[in-house]
């Protein structure tokens, strides 16, 4: 069973970019296009879409309705119309700027064609004034928007572009664009995309020791420094300076001054404790911070509130009966804001925080005693809480919680804690907490769906990313059942079809209680990596991932625009490759590491391999430089310039290095204290308890 808390692992892209493109296949609505069960009659696509059947009948509706007689000027109305469906029309329609009626039509070559995207005509827009400028278009798309003659109604009903516009400079300058890193435009077909790169997996991946403590979380300093903010299972939290690279330095951190100390708070056992940690992106004005983490009830008087298994998703506690001897909902997971507020003159300078929480943000009742997930971050352009949930445990989810749109659980969930509601509201609402919910949230236009989820069909996420450079890619891992371990890239609405698919494979759970949700009645959006467990763990028969970053730190040149991820036994690191560009389509490719032989602090080895004996993997953290680094059973670990393990980087330049002391003497280093010893296998047996 693969509810293990995993590695980190790597990949690399050969060909890396100083400025690359933040186009992802992305629907006007911001939702994954998907490959429609009927081929479109009207619109000439295929593939990955924005339409469906339905939406392609609506479209030649409007298409007949304008009445276009010329058949070149038809033709060309017709494509841009149909671009809606485009899997890019997110980017070509610019929703991000706002609303606009129709693409942004290429109006010239594209200088150097570094584009991805293949625009095969980049005069369209001169193109269509040429065939449309005295023709006569009903409900014109071109009428009311961007800019008009001023003697032009701008509610006309009828017009011709030589009506609207003074000519086909200013038509073009209202209307086109070029395809370039950052954006695409439209050539009047559906995009197709460049396979020209050739990727290369990188030699090696080099490692350096510079923590000895076991942490489950990581957090760059939200004010930009060489500091971050590292937590345990059972819930402290400590402030540590970051050393340079290259600087023979281990973390500046004193274990025994935590910068806070939640453990009162949280209940700490095999399978629970501090999930999670974020800091509001304010955090240097304002000092507010959120931890998550789980309660006990029997244990605590301020552990309560409502239970995932209730009348409203068909779960009745009563019929559940006791689990791993606890009763339902007698566990919680809690979001509850602190602040640093007070500790100092500048939240950004503060050494300490509040133990006390200023409020609860959420609390809900788990039906059973795992995959409650429990990461949480800020997205880095909305600023909402993304809160990831668990299906609530049990093996298969019998009660189909991941499906059921009206269940919290196997679900990512978007909330705003910057817009706190009364206690009135709270209750009408029916929250579960102090928060508001996101008018864009996927319920919007999809009434079915609890206001706060944002996507669905989860069974236990275990570390999720936003690019820091193309925030649109938004990678969770999901821990698999059996089978399957996956990657998904998380969009608006999305379904990840747990527990109709574990990864790509249709699943039949055992038990069905609550039901089944039949593989015809939704559109799953596929893994874009993943790895069996019979690939990489024949021993043991289980497996579990923990997902990383895509690496944008400038140390090791080849790993450059690689999404980092890994298995828990820290045998396998992979390398997935996005190609073409900017497509949403991933390979992967297993990649060997080890560790520096002159780390900071000394790293031991895998008897009879050159692995380096990171024991098991919890989770990765990534700093303000772009570093990433992986929280082992062993200790922290940072990603180093490649030649200081020998493997060789045509893209690493020479740095000048300083001195080094003297390493410990030979072994020394394996003289580990017994009560040390025992203080970390203690940790170890809780943890693997936690995610088995």
């Amino acid at each position: 069973m693969a509810d293990v808390l995993p590695v980190l692992s790597f990949f690399c892209l050969l060909l890396s970019l100083p400025h690359p493109s933040s186009t992802l296949p992305l629907c006007t609505d911001l939702r994954a296009p998907v490959t429609p069960k009927k081929p479109l009659a009207f619109c000439p696509y295929n593939g990955s879409l924005c339409c469906d059947s339905s939406k392609d009948l609506q479209l030649q509706k409007r298409f007949d309705a304008m009445n276009v007689t010329d058949a070149a000027c038809a033709s060309a109305v017709k494509s841009i119309l149909c671009a809606t469906c485009d899997q890019f029309s997110a980017d070509l329609f610019e929703v991000k700027l706002g609303p606009r009626p129709v693409p942004v039509l290429c109006n010239s070559t594209t200088e150097g064609g570094s584009s991805s995207k293949s625009q095969t005509d980049g005069s369209f827009c001169s193109n269509v004034w040429d065939v449309c400028q005295n023709i006569s278009i009903l409900d014109s798309p071109f009428a009311p928007s961007l800019k008009t003659k001023t003697e032009v109604p701008q509610n006309s009903t009828e017009s011709k572009l030589s009506d609207l516009w003074q000519s086909k400079t200013d038509f073009c300058n209202a209307f086109g664009g070029v395809s370039n890193e950052d954006s695409i435009c439209f050539s009047g077909k559906q995009v197709s995309l460049d396979k020209t790169e050739t990727l290369l997996p990188p030699r090696g991946m080099c490692l350096e020791k510079v923590g000895e403590k076991s942490y489950l979380n990581m957090a760059a300093h939200p004010d930009g420094s060489n500091r971050a903010f590292f937590s345990d299972q059972p819930g402290r939290v400590w402030l540590a300076t970051i050393p340079e690279q290259d600087s023979g330095e281990a973390l500046g951190l004193d274990v025994s001054s935590p910068f806070v100390d939640l453990t009162d708070e949280v209940y700490f056992d095999t399978k629970f404790g501090m999930m999670g940690m974020a800091f509001h992106p304010n955090f240097s004005q304002n000092g507010r911070f959120f931890a998550s983490y789980n309660c006990d009830k029997t244990k605590s008087p301020d552990c309560t509130g409502r239970c995932a298994c209730n009348s409203d998703v068909g779960c009745d506690p009563s019929k559940i009966g006791s689990s791993e001897g606890t009763q339902p909902c007698q566990d919680y997971v809690v979001v509850a804001e602190f602040s640093a507020n007070g500790t100092a003159s500048n939240p950004s300078m503060a050494k300490n925080a509040n133990p006390f929480e200023v409020r609860r943000i959420f609390t809900m009742g788990l039906p059973f005693g795992s995959n409650h997930g429990g990461q949480i971050l800020f997205g880095p352009e909305d600023g909402y809480l993304y809160y990831m949930m668990g299906d609530g445990g049990s093996k298969g989810d019998p009660y189909n919680f991941a499906q059921n749109k009206k269940s919290l659980l196997g679900k990512i969930l978007r909330l705003d804690v910057n817009n706190i509601p009364s206690q009135e509201e709270i209750v009408d609402l029916g929250l579960w907490g102090n928060y508001s919910v996101p008018r864009d949230n996927p319920f919007s236009e999809d009434k079915e769906l609890e206001p706060e989820i944002w996507a669905l069909g989860l069974r236990d996420p275990w570390r999720c990313s936003f690019d820091v450079e193309r925030p649109s890619y938004f990678l969770c891992a999901d821990t698999g059942e059996d089978q399957y371990e996956e990657v998904d890239i998380i969009t608006k609405g999305g379904n990840y079809g747990w527990r109709v698919f574990e990864g790509p494979i249709p699943f039949q759970p055992q038990q069905t209680p609550g039901g089944n949700t039949s593989i015809d009645s939704i559109n799953p959006i596929f893994p874009v990596v993943g790895y069996s467990h019979s690939d990489v763990n024949k021993k043991e028969g289980s497996a579990a991932i923990s997902g990383g970053y895509v690496y944008r730190s400038k140390t090791d040149p080849c790993l450059y625009g690689s999404y980092l991820y890994g298995d828990l036994y820290a045998k396998n690191i992979w390398a997935a490759a996005e190609n073409p560009k900017n497509s949403g389509n991933f390979s992967t490719t297993d990649i060997p590491f080890t560790c520096a032989a002159d780390s900071p602090l000394p790293c031991s080895s895998v008897p009879n391999s050159p692995l380096p004996a990171l024991g098991y993997v919890f989770s990765f953290g990534q700093d303000n430089r772009k570093d990433v680094f992986i929280l082992t059973q062993s200790g922290v670990y940072r990603v180093v310039r490649p030649s200081r393990c020998n493997y060789t980087c045509s893209k690493e330049k020479e740095v000048a290095v300083p001195p080094r002391p003297p390493p410990p003497p030979s072994c020394s280093h394996l003289l580990v204290p017994l009560s040390k010893l025992v203080l970390s296998l203690s940790f170890f047996v809780l943890f693997v308890g936690l995610i088995l």
